[in-house]
């Protein structure tokens, strides 16, 4: 890593260096085209008070001036063939995008849903953030997505959405992954958070990212350290990283210490012992109690039956519609239209 670290870091683990500082201190202190993969989670200009005491209120071109000057400082670092993504909210993605898509390729504008309470009055409730994917050159050098578990009802364990006559198309390795990112849940529980002075973002987000875009070995980049999420999850998947951040770095020492890597190691092994499988071990051995088709047991769709005079028949339903009802049983996959006065007579 010497031929990609700015000055001597403030804390090293096995696999990467952390900096405390400005990241446009740092960055032009790097070898251009050294990092494979570039996460980006900004101050989100809206206010808040940071331990370093940045100005997180500033005017919207100010703004979005710096944050100009510090991606084009991380798109000279980024190697070709490198992925870079940007997690701010849709408000400033939209402006950042404009300008991303005069140095890298566009791969995916991906919302991230989080849903709160608070309403804002004379506005759509705003339920998700904005995560930008870019790559440096034509494509990325490494794509390989999670795929996700079919959704199910958590009682009788049927799936959620009709995949009709296509079920025995179905990848047994799972769904695969949309721009729509609906499993990613803010980190509030004390149990998962590590900062107390901000909010921090979830590892499942990070690990999906780091999967998805990089290989062990690689160096990843995050030039806002924040909580350290990004630190942890590249340790964890043996990733080389290197970071930045402004403000004390006591937490993120903290949480880079084995035994709490070792915590979170267990956090991500649970949760991606869910993925990549069309149904997670626990959920395919009640659907296989409950005789639901799994994987490898699809019961084969039979030809749609042709109704002769389908037109007149639909007529005549109609017609009675005013005089019947539709009964429970089915006749041969048909539902059967039952009269007032035949419920009366039986």
């Amino acid at each position: 890593m010497s031929n990609a670290e700015p000055r001597i870091a403030d804390h090293r683990t096995p696999l990467g260096a952390l900096y405390r500082g400005d990241c446009l201190d740092l960055l032009p202190q790097m070898a251009a085209e050294s990092m494979d993969l570039i996460f980006a989670d900004p101050p989100f200009n809206l206010g808040k008070s940071y331990a370093s005491g940045m100005d997180d209120a500033v005017p919207t071109e100010r703004y979005l001036s710096w944050s100009r000057q510090w991606i084009e400082a991380c798109v000279r670092v980024l190697k070709p063939g490198g992925s870079f993504f940007l997690y701010n909210l849709p408000k400033w993605n939209v402006a950042l995008g404009a300008f991303l898509n005069e140095r890298l390729t566009f791969r995916h504008l991906i919302a991230i849903e989080m849903t709160y309470t608070l309403p804002i009055a004379g506005r759509l409730y705003p339920s998700h953030y904005s995560l930008l994917y870019y790559c440096k050159g034509p494509r990325p050098r490494v794509f390989s997505p999670d795929r996700l578990a079919m959704a199910t009802c958590p009682h009788c364990f049927r799936e959620l959405k009709d995949y009709g006559g296509y079920k025995d198309k179905m990848n047994p390795g799972g769904v695969s992954l949309t721009d729509v990112w609906k499993d990613i849940p803010p980190v509030r529980h004390q149990k998962f958070k590590r900062r107390t002075d901000a909010n921090e973002l979830s590892i499942k987000l990070l690990d999906r990212v780091i999967t998805m875009a990089s290989q062990p070995g690689d160096l990843v980049l995050d030039p806002f350290g924040g909580s350290g999420s990004t630190y942890a999850v590249a340790e964890i998947k043996e990733r080389r990283w290197l970071g930045m951040e402004l403000g004390p770095i006591d937490q993120i020492i903290a949480r880079m210490e084995p035994g709490n890597l070792k915590i979170e190691g267990r956090f991500l092994d649970e949760y991606r012992s869910e993925i990549n499988a069309l149904f997670p071990p626990a959920v395919l051995k009640s659907r296989y109690d409950c005789g639901h088709w799994t994987p490898g047991n699809i019961p084969k769709g039979r030809a749609r039956e042709k109704i002769a005079n389908a037109a007149h028949q639909q007529v005549e339903l109609v017609l009675q519609e005013q005089q019947g009802r539709y009964s429970a049983p089915r006749t041969k996959g048909k539902r059967r239209l039952v009269s007032n006065q035949a419920v009366k007579s039986a």
